[in-house]
């Protein structure tokens, strides 16, 4: 897995990955998830899309410009979960695009991290969602330079996003 062809420098990179895979378990904000039923569960009154009206419950006759966000609510709040050490740069819940500034671990300041999530559906699939990772280390004149992260990264920033979606899911039917 780690091959220095690759961008990937032994234990650093490693522990860059296990800090946000690890973190990304780490807690929940259970009391932001203690809502009205159809912010929990978006498909009460939207017709099983997943989708949460921004403004107040979901109406599925109502179009998506008028508040109704185009992303699944699982996905977009897990996504946020996920990320949620890592500062955020802009989210677009209408867009369904998370992205975050730059991050340096504490324990490797000399590289840093940036993270771009797109919720590409209304569905909770698994090719609803992708994630691009960038990564950047600190040369000896203190500039930032590129390193490739192998495409393995993403994926498993995704599957952390996934249980986590399904986790929220499943815990919204349960409270029915």
């Amino acid at each position: 897995m780690l091959r220095k062809g690759h961008g990937f420098y032994g234990l650093t990179a490693c522990a860059a990955v296990a800090l946000v895979l690890g973190l990304s378990g780490c807690g929940t904000r259970e009391r932001e998830y203690q809502t009205s039923r159809s912010d929990r569960d978006p498909s009460a009154k939207s017709g099983g899309g997943g989708i949460t009206n921004l403004f107040g419950g979901g109406n599925s006759s109502a179009p998506a410009a008028e508040g109704a966000v185009a992303v699944n609510a699982f996905l977009w709040r897990a996504s946020l979960d996920t990320i949620s050490f890592m500062p955020l740069a802009s989210a677009d819940p209408f867009g369904g695009v998370i992205i975050t500034d730059w991050f340096a671990p504490p324990e490797t300041p000399e590289e840093r991290f940036k993270v771009n999530v797109y919720i590409l559906g209304r569905v909770l699939r698994a090719d609803g969602i992708k994630v691009s990772v960038f990564r950047q280390q600190r040369d000896n004149a203190g500039r930032w330079n590129d390193v490739t992260v192998g495409p393995d990264v993403a994926v498993e920033f995704e599957n952390a996003v996934l249980s986590q979606a399904r986790e929220l899911r499943l815990r919204a039917v349960a409270q029915n």
